[in-house]
């Protein structure tokens, strides 16, 4: 992915906001096919980012940022680069800057969240928890400004008096930000509260940065000619969005809502090319559908337990096989690649499923002598992964082939899988008669037990699977 350049701008933007679940890559995409200029991701936590490696994943051409359990935490591509921000959950100013740092190549901005309520944020001292510690506020902020070269913004919510909040904002802005966004609701308050468009509009008439204004969702926000009368209810530059988003991301579009069938399948077909994982796809068609969670299809989608079977309750089966054999080609062809490089020949052997795998070279792995046959590569050089039931097949032996080498290894010790199923395969692996050099009692080291169509990919190592 190209280094950004662009200078993110705050003026007169239709913005989508930080919604926890739903800001995730094929939201903010649709939201950008619908009209939104600026799109946030959801509120992610430096915590759980300072233990992510960047992943360029080939197959997918995004950037992904993996924990070390394999999920993926943030996912992006270069089609939102210049117009996707990270927000993050912060409540140490050094933390702040590590993370930025770690991403500002693949964003177009910085934003720290100091509105949320919900416990899960305030209980480490972030969110809205922050409103009521303006020294961390003005640490955290000012550490950005310096530190990162993407445009460091924040999002808060109104203090109890007028007087204060002017009094906040304003040591706010001194810090260099390039923007606020103010959600005009107090800290204790609800959507069902009626949003102080008053305060909002008291905040832009007081600074000179751009101010964007939030929670006018339904009560004012209800197609798209109501966001302009918000922003001028608030006299502010910009305007962002919720939950009107989130119900249908076409609220963005100047031409009005289309019809949320179309909209949901626009999503899947995103969530599908993007291989989001089916329980968020689930959750954010079920906020799509609303009271109509109890129609026929509505209780099609609470009954899937796959992509797939969202694809087939929506009418998109086809498409779901068709934009996964695209992805399986994809692999191979880039297997090929590396073999080519390496210098070993391709096979193409009836059974065989090839896969590069792509790690950052700082993971660290078992010690060589653990390795069976003694190998000779080191493993913190040559990475091993491999996967039991690719694509829901049941292998009678499970092999694995080091390229270089044609060592056929098995490898058990150096996966763990995740529970509570590794016992079970342990078992059965048993039965199959593979000998297995300890208890499963025992914990296994390091995992990478993961669905083919979301491997990384790279030069760096290259492992055959063979279902005998």
């Amino acid at each position: 992915m190209i280094v950004n350049s662009v200078s993110l701008c705050y003026h007169n933007k239709l913005i989508l906001a930080p919604v926890v679940r739903v800001g995730t890559l094929p939201m903010r995409l649709l939201a950008l096919d619908y009209g939104a200029d600026i799109v946030y991701c959801e509120e992610l936590i430096d915590l759980k980012m300072l233990q992510c490696k960047r992943v360029v994943n080939e197959v997918l051409k995004t950037v992904d940022f993996v924990a070390p359990d394999d999920r993926v935490i943030f996912r992006t591509c270069e089609r939102e680069q210049s117009r996707v921000v990270f927000q993050m959950g912060t409540s140490d100013a050094e933390r702040a800057l590590a993370v930025a740092r770690l991403v500002e190549n693949d964003v177009a901005g910085i934003d720290v969240n100091m509105g949320c309520p919900k416990e899960y944020s305030t209980k480490g001292g972030m969110g809205a928890a922050l409103l009521s510690d303006p020294d961390k506020i003005e640490k955290i902020l000012s550490t950005l400004v310096k530190g990162t070269r993407r445009p460091v913004t924040c999002k808060i919510r109104i203090l109890p008096s007028l007087e204060d909040t002017l009094s906040l904002v304003k040591r706010i802005e001194r810090t260099g930000i390039a923007a606020i966004t103010v959600h005009g609701r107090k800290r204790e308050e609800r959507p069902q509260h009626p949003v102080s468009c008053e305060v909002i509009k008291a905040i832009a008439e007081t600074l000179s940065i751009p101010v964007i204004a939030n929670g006018g969702s339904h009560e004012h926000i209800q197609q798209h000619l109501d966001i302009e009368e918000f922003r001028q209810a608030t006299a502010a530059s910009s305007v962002m969005v919720a939950r009107a988003a989130m119900w249908n991301p076409s609220i963005f579009l100047k031409e009005g809502l289309r019809p949320l069938e179309e909209v949901m399948q626009k999503y899947i077909r995103y969530a599908v090319q993007y291989d989001n994982h089916y329980t968020n796809t689930k959750y954010c068609l079920c906020q799509m559908l609303r009271e109509q969670l109890e129609s026929p299809q509505g209780r099609l989608l609470h009954a899937a337990q796959s992509s797939q079977e969202i694809c087939d309750a929506f009418g998109l089966g086809a498409f779901y096989e068709e934009t996964t054999q695209k992805m399986d080609a994809r692999r191979a062809e880039l297997l090929a690649k590396t073999a080519e490089k390496v210098g070993e020949p391709v096979e193409d052997t009836s059974g065989v499923i090839k896969m590069a795998v792509k790690f950052d070279s700082s993971l660290q792995w078992l010690p060589e002598a653990d390795v069976v046959n003694e190998l000779e590569h080191s493993m913190t050089t040559t990475t091993l992964c491999w996967h039991m039931f690719l694509h829901h097949q049941s292998p009678a032996s499970v092999q694995m082939r080091m390229w270089g080498k044609g060592t056929l290894i098995h490898s058990w010790w150096h996966c763990k899988l995740v529970q509570p199923f590794w016992k079970a395969i342990w078992r059965f692996l048993r039965k199959l008669g593979m000998e297995l050099p300890f208890d499963p009692a025992i914990p296994l080291l390091s995992l990478y037990l993961k669905d083919l169509r979301s491997a990384y990919y790279s030069d760096a190592a290259t492992s055959m699977f063979t279902a005998a």
